[in-house]
């Protein structure tokens, strides 16, 4: 493509470094999308007939059809996916296929393939956040309002339903999915017909082209739209923020399955066993989907580090967008989709869950509220339970199992009877504030994340 410029070929070494056809072919389908759009407005411009344009049009199709059905040929030597596809074209069509590049560049056409699938495949991203959420709530349904003990610093705290503690998990992929459409509404600007740098003399109609490629706006600064890289930064800050999450959950989920928890049960299925210890079974799945997670953050970091020192407009560097991006939206999504179907198969031990949710020590913090609404102050009232705590341990018994007089003999404001309160589901039953795990409130939460899903679903 350099032949008017250059007497020599580039060397083998230098096409097996700078090749990127190896993997941005995947961009392919979008190329062709983008070429055809551009023929058409080269077509209201006056610089193709209608001849060539139908030429372009219907070769760009058996291209399209030849590389769906994996028929077509990759040349490495002619460096990326644009340059096949033309190639390939002009080898078919003739005059009219060196015609299709006309007051284009590489530059601006790589920016339209990129935004054109990273809207494609933040759509497909989306739905997988949507099922494993489906998933999460079919799983918390399943708990049937059983109570676990919530945990701070890995030591139990509170009592909880299950369904509430998994709800908090689909509250995050809900801003998951927030953010992946974010990011495809800022990858919603049509840059073609910025050529390399500074446009063409050339003029095509841009508001068509946008129309013909579904973009909601065109871009205003010629150097700034084959430059900007802004949008994928975001989509894999999306993937490494929603991969923290699934690495939380998984943490939880590998916690749940061990016998010293024993709250969840992994299905054969989504489980594997050791090479050497008969009686295993490792929750894979959530270790590799915990691990994976580094990838995503490694992404995001990478293509950070690419563009922060580049000059306006376009350099070679933004060679290296695409591998990052197209690696984190495989990673994130196998993840999304195989996680939905572990937690699809999974099953609660409910027993186990609630003889843990019967530590009298969940409750403790409700002795405190109780002094609280007799006057005390809050930090008097914390250090008298604490001594109540300090008192039952000394003895080896449970909080439960003091006497009303131990409870006199520390403060008089408590009352005969007063460790009846602590019991889980009493304590749930009080916390009504909104966003609270009182059951009344999980029970509605769990009846609007389906009506959400549902909604989402039809739309």
């Amino acid at each position: 493509m350099w032949h008017g410029r250059f007497s020599q070929d580039p060397s083998a070494r230098l096409r097996a470094y700078g090749e990127s056809v190896s993997f941005d072919r995947r961009l392919a389908p979008h190329d062709i999308v983008g070429s055809k759009a551009h023929a058409r407005a080269l077509h209201r411009a006056g610089i193709l007939d209608p001849a060539e344009l139908a030429a372009i049009l219907t070769g760009l199709d058996e291209i399209a059809g030849e590389i769906q059905a994996g028929r077509f040929v990759w040349r490495e030597e002619l460096e990326d996916v644009h340059m096949n596809i033309e190639s390939a074209l002009t080898e078919r069509i003739g005059a009219a296929g060196a015609k299709l590049h006309t007051a284009r560049s590489r530059n601006d056409q790589v920016a339209l393939d990129l935004r054109l699938w990273l809207r494609e495949e933040g759509g497909a991203l989306t739905a997988s956040v949507r099922r494993l959420q489906s998933a999460l709530l079919e799983l918390a349904e399943r708990a049937k309002g059983a109570v676990m003990p919530g945990y701070t610093h890995l030591q139990r705290a509170q009592p909880v339903p299950a369904a509430h503690h998994l709800l908090a998990y689909v509250e995050m992929l809900e801003r998951d999915a927030g953010r992946l459409a974010d990011a495809v509404r800022r990858a919603d600007v049509m840059p073609l017909g910025s050529g390399a740098i500074a446009g063409s003399t050339i003029v095509l109609d841009r508001a068509f082209l946008a129309k013909e490629l579904g973009f909601g706006a065109v871009s205003q600064n010629s150097m700034d739209a084959v430059a900007d890289r802004d949008f994928a930064c975001e989509f894999l800050s999306a993937c490494a923020i929603a991969g923290m999450h699934l690495s939380r959950l998984c943490e939880d989920t590998v916690l749940w399955a061990s016998s010293e928890f024993g709250f969840l049960r992994l299905s054969d299925a989504h489980t594997t066993g050791s090479s050497l210890m008969p009686q295993k079974k490792n929750p894979d799945i959530a270790e590799l989907a915990r691990g994976k997670t580094g990838r995503l953050y490694g992404n995001l970091l990478s293509l950070l580090t690419t563009l922060k020192g580049l000059p306006l407009a376009y350099n070679r560097d933004m060679q290296e967008d695409k591998e990052p991006v197209f690696d984190s939206a495989d990673t994130l999504g196998a993840s999304l989709e195989i996680l939905a179907e572990m937690y699809g198969a999974a099953e609660w031990d409910v027993a186990r869950m609630e003889v843990a949710a019967g530590d009298a020590l969940l409750t403790a913090t409700d002795l405190a509220d109780y002094l609280v609404l007799k006057g005390l102050p809050f930090r008097e009232a914390h250090a008298v339970v604490g001594k109540l705590v300090a008192l039952s341990a000394g003895r080896g018994v449970t909080l439960r199992e003091l006497s009303d007089g131990d409870l006199r003999e520390i403060s008089a404001l408590f009352e005969p009877g007063t460790l009846s309160m602590l019991d889980a589901r009493r304590s749930l039953a009080a916390r009504t504030a909104e966003g609270a795990p009182s059951p009344e409130r999980v029970k509605e939460r769990l009846g609007r994340w389906r009506e959400h899903l549902a909604a989402v679903k039809r739309s």
